[in-house]
């Protein structure tokens, strides 16, 4: 009878230890990791979302005649269910961005877009201060082989960027 009591409860204890690493260890889905816990959507303050006019300065590129010196643009940033978009009301683009950073007051994310043959990869680093945002955003250009699709090119630039919120619900 003690013997059939400890063989439960060692079960049991195996079971909710197998469980409990289960439940811990994160998991891979088409090469991406999944993990437990509030997700980096959740995360993004409300501050986030709405438009804003958004001046860069170029400060670093291997091909100044690829990328303008400087530029203001106007970014909607919105939420639809677990799809958080960047549109651009004045030229018609819009892309789903990837979140890869939320914390404090530090935001990174990341488009990728097919134009014509090329690939561009725009990844931002913000800090969000209420209604204005300071950060760099980093752009990857590449050329694909009309062939096999193969990069033959590739070319990038830096920008200093500084936002201002125009509309959303942290206006004051």
């Amino acid at each position: 009878m003690m013997l059939v009591r400890i063989s439960k409860i060692f079960i049991l204890a195996l079971f909710i230890l197998v469980f409990s690493l289960n439940a811990v260890r994160c998991e891979t889905y088409n090469g991406n990791v999944l993990q437990a816990g509030i997700s980096l959507q959740e995360k993004l303050p409300a501050a986030f979302f709405g438009t804003w006019r958004v001046k860069s300065l170029l400060v670093d590129t291997d091909s100044p005649k690829n990328f303008k010196k400087e530029n203001v643009d106007i970014w909607n940033l919105s939420k639809e269910g677990n799809v958080i978009n960047l549109s651009n009301p004045f030229s018609g683009a819009s892309a789903s961005i990837t979140l890869s950073y939320v914390g404090n007051d530090a935001i990174k994310f990341t488009k990728k877009g097919n134009y014509d043959g090329k690939i561009l990869t725009d990844t931002v680093e913000l800090y969000l201060q209420e209604d204005k945002f300071s950060g760099i955003n980093t752009l990857v250009l590449e050329t694909l082989s009309d062939v096999d699709n193969s990069v033959i090119k590739t070319v990038s630039a830096k920008y200093k960027l500084n936002g201002e919120k125009i509309a959303g619900t942290s206006i004051r």
